[in-house]
């Protein structure tokens, strides 16, 4: 970690640091994530997908890189390019396999440190969050050509991320054993083979929500984004999920087409992107934050209950909830900045919410959700 690289942003501010991971030339969306930990679901998350992602907390990579916790199905990073304050040089945990940047070397992140995110951090939300560039070239040719990058609006990165076609997911968290990773099921296990089936509309699904759906006694089949109202009802569902996934709900149109006629058939549960893609079916808008709500610590307020929960989030858009209209009802707001958190369609017996209930990394308050949608296929 000598050679000298910087961030430069597409309004023409640079950040110097040194760089760390991969070589050569990262490109994507800057934007910053706070929380104190969870750096490898971080960087693991689809959600990520087209984003250079700065950490807030300064120390990264205490706890090294295991296999058991990536968020992404394949367990490869997902992130455009990693920003970060103070890496450590000793991985000081037991469950550690591998260091932060031997990771992101095997795996062709590129990545830098030594960079002031406090200072990046007040900028992007003062400024908004914006396109960028990390190498270590010639840094006016790297404020181009983070200028050229495509904006994330109107940007359909979905088909990055979703599986090419319909796969069984029968992972289950079983009981944490701290000497062997999460228990396969699979499709032998009684108490799988009887439960639910749901199946999830995968636009870049979190490993943590499925396992979780599978927790709950759900039996899980992961299809395409692109898959059509043929192709599902051929499985025979009991539930519909709609995952998470990364860039703007609105250039989804496929997606959007796909629920507007499963709506109502099948009971459907949608988390993040599966919050602004039913959000657009009920006809809705969409539109983009000025820097987006990532990170462990996002205050969210259950309207139904008046209680409020502390969440983990990850979206740069919203729902308008103004345009909502009258078939659907506000659920959840943020108590930040008020926007929509979450929403209701009694007649068709669908929710959905804008934060991360299954905690991967984060708290655990959200997590009654999962048996809600089991309750609804029950009922």
């Amino acid at each position: 970690m000598t050679t000298p690289a910087h961030l430069a942003l597409a309004d023409g501010t640079l950040f110097p640091g040194l760089a760390l991971g991969a070589e050569g030339c990262a490109l994507g969306e800057a934007v910053f994530t706070t929380g104190m930990t969870g750096y490898q679901e971080v960087l693991t998350d689809p959600s990520y997908c087209g984003q250079i992602v700065s950490m807030t907390a300064p120390h990264i990579g205490n706890t090294g890189i295991n296999d058991e916790d990536p968020e992404s199905i394949d367990g490869a990073p997902k992130v455009a390019g990693f920003v970060l304050r103070d890496p450590s040089p000793v991985e000081s945990n037991w469950r550690s396999q591998e260091s932060l940047d031997a990771y992101l070397k095997k795996h062709g992140i590129v990545a830098i440190c030594g960079v002031d995110t406090r200072r990046l951090t007040r900028h992007l939300r003062d400024r908004g969050s914006q396109n960028a560039c990390i190498g270590t070239g010639d840094p006016k040719a790297l404020i181009e050509q983070a200028r050229a990058v495509p904006s994330m609006e109107g940007l359909d990165l979905v088909h990055r991320v979703t599986p090419s076609k319909p796969e069984p997911f029968a992972e289950s968290l079983g009981t944490w054993n701290p000497k062997a990773s999460p228990k396969t099921t699979g499709g032998d296990d009684p108490a799988m083979a009887h439960g639910k089936h749901v199946v999830a509309m995968d636009f870049g699904a979190k490993r943590s929500i499925l396992r979780l759906l599978c927790e709950s006694g759900c039996r899980v089949t992961r299809v395409p984004a692109n898959a059509s109202v043929e192709q599902i009802a051929a499985l025979e569902p009991d539930g519909i999920f709609l995952s998470n996934g990364p860039g703007d709900p609105a250039p989804l149109g496929y997606a959007v087409k796909t629920i507007e006629q499963l709506l109502g058939r099948y009971p459907m549960f949608g988390i993040c992107m599966g919050h602004l893609l039913l959000a657009r079916a009920l006809g809705a808008n969409t539109y983009k934050l000025k820097f987006g709500h990532r990170g462990l610590n996002q205050p969210v307020k259950d309207l139904t209950t008046g209680k409020v929960e502390i969440t983990t989030q990850n979206h740069g858009f919203v729902v308008d909830v103004a345009s909502v209209g009258q078939r659907a009802r506000s659920t959840h707001l943020h108590l930040n900045d008020g926007t929509s958190e979450g929403l209701e369609v009694p007649d068709a017996k669908a929710f959905s919410v804008q934060y991360h209930p299954e905690a991967a990394a984060g708290p655990h308050d959200s997590l009654y959700l999962f048996d809600r949608f089991v309750r609804l296929m029950s009922d």
